[in-house]
């Protein structure tokens, strides 16, 4: 068996790991990579490997660094199987296509041909086929897999894969992106089983988030000031489990009257889209959340609440009288109807923008993040006088001692070698020393586009 690493190397973004067998060659999820655009040059790279020699994709959930680049594969003539959750399929087919449209922007501000088209991402859904949690099902030859909940958004999963060659069967643990359990809305993470070799992101490897509850105080505390200050309160949000997680808790202060009346908008067509599909499958939420809507309580909404679908609804928000809130995507700033709204507002003392998401290197968000004064948008330069402020309880990414502790459970066999992926440079090699010194396996922060041999 080779493993081969096209993406996700010393970087969070840009998720993609090639199998080889003698008789399968099969992928990990097949990834954007993120940063200031979705159309990096990386994303218009050609793949290391033949398309049209994969016989399928195992995909862990659809957040765009994971799945963004399928369509892509697909173009290069890519036609085998992709497995997945029936949740992660129709929320791919959401984030695919609103990806395909923002690249087509890009790439025709730019004066390039886009690496895919609105067609290819539509097309690229007819290879997908649904995969239950819980039951190893073998999808092809020598391969078998079974798919556990990671905790980590709505359909997504971490992968249990069996490989046989000859008499000799192997079993590799795909991790895709681990939860922050206990999460709102989705049920927990669960855990693996013993495994031979494991691949595990590494995003906050070396931090700790602070809890659920100081993470609320933080978005209490925010919209009090609002209100208060007459300001703008801009919540820049992912559209998947970010936005969803953070609209409960919207709803729980509403309900419940802890915070003052202030407008709330929700502007983003994507999560509002990726909202509805939440409802779709009720079935996967925790209990806590099951209870809630048994007693008639819709999860999304609330008094003062507004959906804003279209980009005239969105316009005419800068024109309602302060204080109001306002989540939009993207969750980075790197695109979307944030940066509309960071545009008339970071010059304004009295506004907040609450950073509640992971900030890649390069993003807008990052940049707020570590205390530019003066960032770019639309090629204007803003003066960044509103408050910034970053809440990490409500990543949907496990922290450093939870992986750690995860990790550590995965016996019968324990793991002889532990492939650090996701996370920054900095974040691996702490990962890869607490691995060494806690686990007593073998670590290893792969290369881009490395082979190993096992």
């Amino acid at each position: 068996m080779k493993i081969s690493f096209h993406g996700a190397c010393r970087e969070v973004t840009g998720s993609c790991v090639l199998i080889e067998t003698k008789k399968v060659k099969f992928l990990l999820d097949c990834g954007m990579f993120q940063g200031e655009y979705f159309a990096q040059s990386r994303n218009f790279d050609v793949f290391d490997f033949d398309p049209k020699e994969i016989d399928f994709v195992l995909l862990s959930h659809a957040h765009i660094d994971h799945c963004g680049r399928l369509p892509k594969l697909y173009k290069d003539g890519f036609r085998g199987k992709i497995y997945s959750t029936s949740a992660t399929r129709d929320l791919t087919r959401l984030m695919l296509a609103d990806s395909s449209r923002i690249i087509a922007w890009e790439s025709a501000d730019a004066g390039i041909e886009p690496f895919y088209s609105e067609e290819d991402a539509a097309e690229v859904m007819s290879l997908f086929h649904d995969l239950p949690y819980s039951e190893i099902v073998t999808i092809a030859n020598g391969i078998k897999v079974k798919l556990k909940n990671s905790g980590h958004i709505l359909g997504s999963c971490f992968f249990e894969v069996w490989v046989k060659e000859g008499k000799e069967e192997k079993k590799l643990v795909f991790t895709g992106d681990l939860g922050n359990s206990p999460a709102r809305i989705i049920r927990d993470l669960e855990k693996a089983d013993g495994a031979d070799l494991v691949i595990t992101e590494s995003t906050y490897a070396g931090v700790d988030h602070e809890s659920r509850e100081e993470g609320l105080k933080m978005i209490r505390r925010a919209i009090i000031d609002c209100v208060n200050n007459k300001g703008t309160l801009m919540i820049p949000i992912f559209a998947l489990e970010k936005v969803q997680e953070i609209l409960y808790e919207l709803n729980n202060l509403v309900e419940n009257k802890k915070i003052p009346y202030v407008p709330i908008f929700l502007d983003s067509p994507l999560a509002i889209r990726t909202t509805e599909v939440y409802h779709d499958y009720e079935y996967l939420y925790d209990r806590e959340s099951l209870a809630l809507i048994s007693r008639g309580d819709d999860l999304f909404d609330f008094p003062g609440l507004e959906f804003t679908l279209t980009a005239e609804e969105s316009k005419k928000i800068n024109n309602i009288p302060r204080p109001k809130v306002v989540l939009a995507g993207s969750g980075m700033c790197t695109g979307g109807r944030i940066k509309y709204h960071l545009k008339f507002n970071l010059d304004d003392k009295n506004s907040h923008v609450l950073l509640v998401a992971y900030q890649v290197k390069g993003s807008l968000g990052r940049k707020l993040m570590t205390g530019h004064k003066i960032v770019s948008i639309d090629n204007l330069n803003i003066p960044v006088k509103a408050k910034i402020s970053v809440v990490n309880s409500y990543s949907a990414h496990a922290d450093h001692r939870a992986i750690i502790d995860w990790l550590k459970k995965i016996k019968n066999p324990k793991p002889r070698h532990i492939f650090i992926v996701h996370g920054e440079e900095e974040a691996n090699e702490i990962m890869s020393k607490e691995i060494s010194k806690k686990i007593k396996s073998h670590p290893i922060v792969p290369e881009y586009g490395q082979v190993y041999e096992f």
